[in-house]
């Protein structure tokens, strides 16, 4: 049941907070996921994020790694 899933509960941080995250972390450690479309990706972006818009995305969660923490923007 996948609609599960949309009930977990998540923990919000800010841009500043992100940051930090991800300095602390070693490469691979965090699944980044941009869930905007192409062509804001294509203006930018944090480096290793995977791109899966966010209408695609219940079709293509099988693309993340489930025992990484997930930092999504």
């Amino acid at each position: 049941m996948r609609w599960k899933q949309f009930f977990t509960p998540v923990k919000s941080i800010n841009a500043i907070q992100a940051g930090e995250l991800l300095q602390k972390a070693s490469p691979g450690e965090i699944n980044i996921l941009d869930v905007r479309q192409p062509t804001e990706y294509e203006k930018g972006h944090i480096p290793g994020a995977k791109l899966i818009p966010l209408p695609e995305l219940g079709d293509r969660l099988q693309e993340l790694d489930p025992d990484r923490e997930t930092l999504v923007y």
